[in-house]
């Protein structure tokens, strides 16, 4: 008697002949693991094994900040030797994951899965999956250094530091979920932008409580606003519906509550159009008004004039 496929080697043929139909053509995104588990009623960990076996394969790749997609040309499925396994490389392989597919998607199975090891073989390396995630952040955050040379000012000194900490955080979604304000995990690399701004206030009249209130008000503004792009992400993939197309569905019920007179000020704002959402301009508006607010709360021979006064 013939045993059943597994479901995820079932599930993975399944992909690899809508692959070779032309369905899914170069550069289309295939199923996430999170669209795999749902549709097929399968565990998570059963979905990430079928995107590993893809990869494997050759069919498809993880890129960052889109998801896994069909590769140009399928390559061939020999593999060269298979480096050693070290704390980076699992530590930039769950980096790699996470931009691919967000946190939810990570997990040291998946990871084990992707280098092609056992789960416990990654403990050799990492002690638990927190420890992971703060080797995750540490890198991160050193992707891409602070200036070697400070700015003159104060203020563009932070503004140096947020527009990095934006980009950072653009790189890799997943990374403003991954850090708590209230728990930081100790990371070199996070901590040289917090050396950097108790800098950039030092000198100016302020205890060194306040410089760091004023660094940390700055820097959870900065998550603040980057939480929602691992958010859009996920949602997008999940629903298959960007947030403009979620936006208009939600059109009719928005209409009956604004036409209920309880919201004349949201009635003129529709009224006014559509109003674009650009993550980046909101992000800069509001540095800039938040600076604004760090340059009054400086002694007055000291704080530069407002941006709107420069």
């Amino acid at each position: 008697m013939t045993l059943p496929d597994p479901p995820y080697a079932r599930i993975t043929a399944e992909i690899r002949a809508r692959i070779a139909a032309g369905e899914l053509a170069p550069g289309d995104r295939v199923p996430s693991a999170r669209r795999i588990s749902r549709d097929h009623g399968v565990a998570i960990a059963t979905a990430t094994k079928v995107l590993a076996a893809l990869r494997r394969e050759g069919l498809v790749r993880a890129v960052p900040g889109i998801g896994t997609v069909v590769v140009e040309r399928p390559v061939s499925s020999t593999r060269p030797s298979t480096p050693e396994l070290s704390r980076d490389r699992v530590v930039r392989t769950a980096i790699g994951i996470a931009d691919a597919e967000g946190l939810a998607g990570l997990s040291m199975r998946r990871i084990a899965t992707e280098l092609g090891v056992v789960p416990m073989a990654l403990y050799r390396h990492v002690p638990s999956k927190d420890a992971l995630v703060a080797a995750m952040i540490d890198v991160a955050f050193g992707v891409e250094s602070l200036p070697e040379v400070a700015p003159p000012g104060w203020r563009e000194r932070l503004e140096s530091m947020a527009r990095l900490e934006w980009r950072t955080f653009r790189r890799h979604r997943w990374l403003a979920q991954a850090i708590s304000l209230t728990r930081p995990h100790p990371s070199r690399n996070a901590l040289l932008h917090t050396e950097w701004a108790l800098a950039a206030l030092d000198g100016r009249g302020m205890h060194v409580h306040q410089m760091f209130a004023l660094h940390l008000t700055l820097f959870g503004y900065v998550r603040g606003i980057a939480v929602n792009l691992e958010w859009e992400a996920e949602a997008e993939a999940d629903t298959g519906r960007t947030g403009d197309q979620w936006m208009d569905d939600q059109l009719p019920a928005y209409q009956e509550l604004i036409g209920s007179g309880d919201f004349p000020h949201m009635r003129r704002l529709f009224a006014a159009g559509d109003f674009d959402l650009d993550l980046d301009q909101l992000f800069e508006l509001g540095l800039q008004r938040l600076l604004d607010g760090v340059a009054l709360a400086l002694p007055p021979e000291t704080g530069d004039a407002p941006a709107a006064e420069q």
